[in-house]
């Protein structure tokens, strides 16, 4: 049941411009592609996006704080270590990218798909994720801190150390990931689906000695 829902896809219109990124006095991009680039070395509080396409882009350095993206794809790009904190992202696509270590936290994402992509220690901690899917991940040591889940997906993805505290999973399927361990609080799991192996492992958070 907690794989089930749909989620909106970005609203991407035929025959978007061709741009590149510059610093502007007010940071507003719109139906445009930036691709084949880097982005170095910014720092942009506020920054807009709207039906934008990322290809093959690499982002170093880089600091957008309050980000709003709207109907945005990620393709094939590196955002490793980008800060994103306090973003508003909504039908937005991260594909095939690599964003390890990615700052969302104290954001409010909708609508967003995560697909085939290296996020190890990616931060969600104080986000609100309302229909957001991760589908073949790299999450290892990723940050779910307090996080506020509604309709969220993991399919086949890799979660061992990925920290769940002050979470709740009620609903949420982890049968088809893979984890040795989660940081989870014993009673955040109450209706969280999953294997029996894994609940096997989640006995043991609770000191049982199984034979």
């Amino acid at each position: 049941m907690a794989n089930t829902f749909k989620i909106q896809q970005p609203k991407i219109p035929d025959g978007l411009t061709s741009t590149s990124f510059q610093s502007m006095d007010e940071p507003y991009y719109e139906m445009s592609t930036i691709s084949d680039c880097s982005i170095m070395s910014e720092e942009i509080h506020r920054i807009r996006f709207e039906q934008v396409i990322f290809k093959n882009v690499t982002f170093t350095d880089v600091s957008f704080k309050s980000i709003e993206l709207t109907d945005v794809i990620f393709d094939h790009c590196d955002l490793s270590n980008t800060d994103f904190r306090d973003g508003s992202i909504h039908r937005v696509e991260f594909k095939d990218s690599k964003i390890l270590g990615l700052n969302l936290s104290d954001a409010s994402l909708g609508n967003v798909l995560f697909q085939n992509c290296n996020a190890n220690l990616i931060s969600f901690g104080y986000s609100k994720l309302k229909q957001v899917r991760f589908d073949s991940c790299l999450l290892r040591n990723a940050d779910y801190y307090e996080s506020n889940f509604n309709k969220v997906a993991f399919k086949e993805c890799d979660l061992n150390e990925a920290n769940f505290e002050q979470t709740p999973l009620k609903g949420i399927d982890l049968s088809t990931c893979t984890f040795d361990r989660l940081n989870v609080s014993i009673k955040d799991i109450a209706g969280c689906e999953v294997t029996e192996d894994q609940a096997l492992g989640f006995a043991r958070l609770l000191g049982l000695i199984i034979k």
